[in-house]
């Protein structure tokens, strides 16, 4: 359900309930909250966070802790998510009307999408809350009712028991007297508790004995605060030699925990406190039962592997409801002992103990390959990680970068600090891009390109509340000669830390489709010159500017850092392996004898050419498993089994978020082909601005009776027309019956603007020359003329992307063409499989090589009028 609902039974002049609409708070979890409602019937509110909304469910007789009592929940409107707040009284008249109070609140995961996870009826989740804790089910019913019946029960886990939610009363507010007369439960009073604890606790161990048998191990008090982890620095190639021992290189953000007296706190590596985040990962450490300590690890989402750091960011700022988990590496005291000059491999022995088998829920165990550090690196590529981390077993816990730590990468991706950024366009607000710079021996910081990809709506509003109205027009920061366009840009000293994905520096030395894969929370710009790589180029010359406001801390670090490394900027990166084409010598164009090998090379053949109008773009592709004369069909979302092609998380007309395929590279494209995609049908848009179309096609479709001459005299006249409003146009045969032709817009324009022009174009056109054109898809009324079809020309909707295949026989291929070419095209799909590479061979130039350079937009037409 929407808010829509539950605006439609409230009277916001009436009740204090919060009216739909309050922005989330950045930058925090998933919740969930239960409130105790005293209504014309008693009940709990049971309510998940599931994107913007609370996910609803009223529970009669409330949640209880034994898994054998399974309590009805019946679903109701979802709620605004500040809805979570609120306490007090309905007025009596209005919807709801009685006391409510809060039960509990906390925050919520699950293992896979909560939304599909609803949709198949069943959902598996964790509670961290004060009185709700561990495991539960929701299990749709299959009852006829007038409104969806669910049952809500306890999972057979540690926490499992007899209390019932009416146990737990002992700090909720009661209603007023008369309500609680009218509403009460009618059972005899009892003593109520407040929390919950485990009931299966493992028994507390003194540790102090063995950990002081380790060598070098001494006393020494709890720590009190934080520690300074030890550091990595990047390597080509893993260290050889039986002294190293190799690491899984997770995905995710480096977590120190304390333990004083019993207390677990949780740090980030830049010393920010996170305890209050990660409710779960401190009990699972509380579950240690340790006196004190100090443990070394990385939180992760998932698998902790590359594909999963996106879901470990999306949790932690509430997008998501991912399963967290600490998975730890080191040990560096226990119970009043100082193990930090002990051997690694000491260190790890006694930590696997600590850690029990199996650990508790949410701890894991870092293992590790001894001497082989090829093999480790071959084990994290299979597994699909980062890389690997090599150490040496033999050696002590040394605070700050050194090489008894190496790092050796898969997937290049370097951190950069955030010192400027470009207006937003269309409907984009905050920004449009971030600027990049990295530390230079000779300028201090040089200007690395910029990045406007990767960002979810949430990340933008809140690095736009961050940056705030700071910049300045001139640059901050050494720019080299570049083309591209930053007159418009606003610039400051480096503010923050991003980490970005590159295919490399291009001639001018700025990154080549670089996209965003996190905002470094937990690094500090002054630490981007102790570079993790060991290229031996000495320090960085910082300007006083720089060095003073570069964060918090900055002046601090730069000062423990004297000798550090300006961080380099990524070499070319070896491109992605396309997947191994299966049953290559499947017909896929029986009428030519075309294979699917013969696909495959086609592809290929033209991918320079191809890519640049697919890549970065929320895609449509047509899949033809039995071949083009078979049934095909259509397909836009992101599905398992997609490892090369990545998705963007966009809103969909009916108000839900779905995964849309978005191909960065030929291994993702070719990885399509390889899923028996035969058409690729791009969006006019880009996946990072969707809303901000960037094309206006008009596809000239010739009804029956239509000489294909007659198609082509159409398409010089509306680019007459489209030349008399000042617009220039491209042309594309199609690979079908028609034409295409196409204006770029540069800079872009929102959809309901491109939409309005497209349409209003079509229909005049139809009115001035009705015996030539039709604007509506009528079938019966396109006889002997053509279809002018601007639908194209909305949100969501896609054209064939030049270059691509048509499923139709013969093996048609939509090209792009000349102006100059359109008196010798004899038909729209001349241009085939077979024919069209040897053609681009033989072109000398491009017919649309300016089309992303022309400027010009809709501007004049942004009136309603």
């Amino acid at each position: 359900m929407s808010l829509t609902e539950y605006r439609r039974k409230r009277q916001f002049g009436k009740t204090r309930e919060p009216e739909p609409g309050k922005r989330l708070p950045p930058g925090q979890r998933a919740i969930f909250v239960v409130q105790l409602h005293h209504a014309s019937r008693r009940h709990y509110d049971f309510r998940l966070q599931v994107g913007d909304a609370l996910k609803s469910w009223a529970v009669p007789k409330g949640p209880s802790y034994d898994p054998k009592v399974k309590r009805m929940a019946v679903e109701v409107e979802d709620h605004p998510v500040d809805y979570a707040g609120f306490e007090g009284e309905i007025p009596k008249g209005q919807y709801g009307g009685g006391h409510v109070a809060l039960f509990d609140r906390g925050v919520w995961a699950t293992e896979g999408d909560a939304e599909a996870q609803l949709a198949k009826g069943h959902l598996r989740f964790e509670l961290f809350g004060d009185k709700l804790k561990g495991a539960w089910h929701l299990v749709r019913s299959g009852k006829a009712a007038r409104q969806p019946q669910w049952l809500l029960f306890k999972a057979d886990d540690g926490f499992a028991g007899s209390l019932e939610a009416d146990d737990l009363l002992a700090d909720v507010t009661a209603p007023p007297a008369a309500d609680a007369r009218r509403a009460g439960t009618g059972k005899p009073a009892k003593k109520r508790r407040a929390g919950v604890a485990p009931n299966a606790r493992r028994r507390k161990r003194d540790w102090s004995k063995p950990a002081a048998k380790l060598p070098g191990a001494r006393k020494a008090r709890a720590p009190e605060g934080a520690f300074v982890p030890q550091l990595a620095r990047l390597g080509q190639a893993p260290p050889q030699g039986a002294q190293w021992v190799h690491e899984l290189k997770w995905d995710g953000y480096r977590i120190l925990a304390t333990v004083a007296q019993g207390e677990v706190r949780l740090w980030s590596r830049n010393a920010l406190e996170w305890t209050d985040k990660l409710p779960e990962i401190r009990a699972a450490v509380e579950q240690l039962r340790l006196a004190s300590a100090a443990l070394d690890g990385e939180l992760i989402a998932g698998q902790g592997g590359r594909e999963d750091f996106g879901l470990l960011q999306a949790t932690l700022s509430g997008e998501k409801q991912g399963a967290l988990a600490y998975v730890l590496f080191d040990l560096l005291h226990l119970d009043g002992i100082d193990l930090s000059d002990a051997p690694l491999l000491e260190r790890k022995a006694l930590l696997q103990q600590v850690l029990g088998k199996p650990p508790p829920p949410h701890l894991a165990f870092s293992s590790h390959i001894e001497g082989d550090g090829a093999a480790a690196h071959a084990l994290a590529a299979e597994r699909r990680f980062e890389g690997i981390i090599s150490k040496r077993g033999d050696r002590p816990y040394h605070p700050g970068r050194g090489d008894e730590w190496r790092k050796t990468k898969q997937l290049l991706s370097d951190e950069y600090a955030v010192v400027g950024y470009t207006a937003p366009k269309g409907r984009r607000s905050g920004f449009g891009s971030l600027l990049l710079a990295r530390p230079d021996p000779e300028h201090g910081w040089i200007y690395s390109g910029r990045v406007g990809t990767g960002f979810s709506e949430q990340l933008i509003a809140e690095l736009s509340e961050r940056i705030g109205k700071a910049g300045r027009s001139e640059p901050t920061v050494h720019v080299p000669p570049h083309d591209t366009d930053l007159r418009s840009a606003k610039w400051f000293a480096p503010r923050f830390v991003v980490e970005v994905f590159a295919r490399g520096t291009g001639s001018q030395g700025l990154l080549r489709q670089p996209s965003l894969k996190a905002v470094r929370a937990d690094k500090e710009v002054a630490e981007l010159a102790d570079s993790d790589r060991g290229d031996g180029r000495g320090p960085a010359r910082r300007s006083p500017r720089t060095s003073a406001r570069g964060g918090a801390g900055s002046a601090k670090r730069a000062k423990r850092s004297k000798a550090a490394a300006p961080a380099a900027a990524p070499s070319a990166a070896a491109p992605r392996a396309a997947p191994r084409l299966s049953s290559p010598d499947k017909l896929i164009f029986p009428d030519i004898r075309a294979t699917k090998q013969d696909v495959a090379d086609y592809y290929l053949a033209v991918m320079e050419h191809l890519l640049p109008g697919i890549a970065g773009r929320p895609l449509s592709i047509i899949r033809c498993p039995g071949g083009a004369e078979k049934p095909c069909f259509f397909q836009k979302h992101h599905t398992a089994g997609l490892e090369l092609v990545s998705f963007a998380r966009l809103k969909e007309e009916a108000g839900n978020n779905a995964n849309y395929l978005v191909v960065e590279d030929a291994a993702g494209l070719m990885e399509l082909v390889q899923f028996n995609a035969l058409e690729f049908h791009p969006w006019g848009a880009r996946a990072d601005a969707p809303e901000l179309a960037d094309r206006v096609v008009f596809d000239l479709d010739p009804g029956p009776g239509v000489p294909f001459a007659e198609v082509k005299r159409a398409a010089t006249h509306v680019r007459k027309l489209l030349a008399q409003l000042e617009l220039e146009s491209f042309l594309r045969a199609t690979g079908g019956k028609g034409l295409h032709v196409v204006v770029p817009l540069n800079p872009g324009c929102e959809w309901g603007l491109v939409k309005r022009f497209a349409h209003g174009f079509a229909d005049a056109l139809a009115r001035s020359e009705p015996t030539r054109f039709i604007s509506v898809s009528t079938l019966k009324l396109r006889p002997k003329k053509i279809f002018v079809d601007y639908l194209r020309n909305s949100r969501g909707a896609t054209s064939v992307a030049s270059y691509s295949l048509r499923a139709r026989a013969g093996a048609p291929v939509a090209l792009p063409i000349g102006w100059n070419e359109l008196s010798r095209l004899e038909r729209g799909d001349a241009f085939t499989l077979e024919n069209v590479p040897a053609r681009l061979k033989r072109r000398r130039k491009d017919p649309w090589a300016e089309i992303d350079r022309v400027k010009q937009n809709l501007a004049r037409w942004s009136s309603e009028d």
